[in-house]
């Protein structure tokens, strides 16, 4: 008997985000299904393997896009050429740490023949040389770290500070917007949006316009959502049907920028509100899950994705926040 799982049972039982398990069937590593009379998709048995294969690659830090290179891949040569490339990464990583680790080691050497601490051995020309050429591989510097010891073993280190979070002002400004609720909402919406930008040709009238989204509804237990997309248009302009035409009123943001589908950050988003000595979170949760609490997130590419193909799909996660008062 093939076994089918609706989203919320899978994210639970793999621990991963339904965002993420969205975000895997959008760039095509994995499939869902929809049952005839039931309103929510589910994954069968061979989408659970892939999913438990894609984790098992993420842990070992195979990047998103490597992954797809080697699902796609029918010849083992491929697949070893990529598992060679992450080993010849690692080798490089191994020794810029074994570097360090000796300097460090040295520097400890001679803190213990001293009898007062002093830095002075830190405007080594030749220690500064011999650092100054430590690199480390780029996909260590940009993929999330998934290792659960890892997680753990940094967790002091991994959390945001306010030397991470930019502080922003969003204007206060009119916005076309528009909700779809049912599967893939952040693709059909996204589809109105683009079309209705390319044929107003707003980023002529307007080549500032910013982009916003957010769940609305939040995913429930059973992983079925909505998405609302915005663009900000021109105070005198009128927007056509499907489209609404909406205020948004702005004000103070902390953002933090990610990559596409690095959705897990909001976490650490969340956390550093919550520690924040300056500011505060003033997300309106009166609404319950229908607008995502007040967060944006904004793409910061807009005007490419939808004037060209170059898009880097970078976004800024956006948490309303309010000075602390003193």
């Amino acid at each position: 008997m093939n076994l089918k799982q609706n989203v919320s049972v899978v994210s639970k039982n793999l621990g991963i985000s339904s965002r993420m398990l969205r975000y895997y069937e959008q760039i095509g590593l994995v499939k869902s299904q929809r049952i005839e009379g039931y309103a929510y998709r589910v994954y069968d048995e061979d989408s659970m393997r892939r999913l438990r294969q894609i984790i098992i690659l993420r842990k070992l830090r195979v990047p998103v896009k490597q992954i797809r290179e080697i699902f796609d891949n029918t010849n083992a040569a491929g697949v070893i050429d990529v598992f060679e490339w992450n080993i010849s990464e690692l080798d490089e990583e191994i020794t810029a740490l074994s570097t360090v680790k000796a300097i460090l080691s040295s520097f400890v050497r001679e803190l213990r023949e001293k009898t007062n601490i002093q830095l002075d051995f830190l405007n080594d020309s030749a220690i500064f040389a011999i650092v100054d050429s430590i690199s480390f591989p780029k996909n260590i510097l940009q993929e999330e770290k998934n290792v659960d010891d890892l997680k753990k073993a940094n967790e002091k280190l991994d959390k945001l500070t306010d030397k991470n979070v930019r502080i922003i002002y969003l204007p206060p400004s009119e916005v076309a917007a528009y909700q779809y609720i049912g599967d893939e909402p952040e693709r059909n919406v996204g589809q109105i949006i683009d079309n209705f930008v390319r044929k107003s040709s707003l980023l002529k009238c307007k080549p500032d316009v910013r982009h916003y989204g957010f769940n609305a509804p939040d995913p429930d237990e059973t992983g079925f959502h909505g998405y609302e997309m915005w663009v900000t248009i021109p105070a005198d302009m009128e927007v056509p049907a499907p489209l609404i035409k909406k205020h948004f009123v702005g004000g103070l943001y902390g953002a933090h920028m990610i990559m596409m589908g690095d959705f897990d950050e909001w976490q650490r988003l969340f956390q550093w509100a919550g520690d924040s000595e300056k500011f505060e979170y003033r997300g309106d949760t009166s609404k319950g899950n229908e607008n995502m609490h007040g967060l944006l997130e904004e793409h910061l590419n807009y005007f490419s994705r939808v004037t060209s193909s170059n898009n880097h799909n970078q976004l800024d996660l956006l948490i309303p926040i309010k000075a602390k008062e003193l």
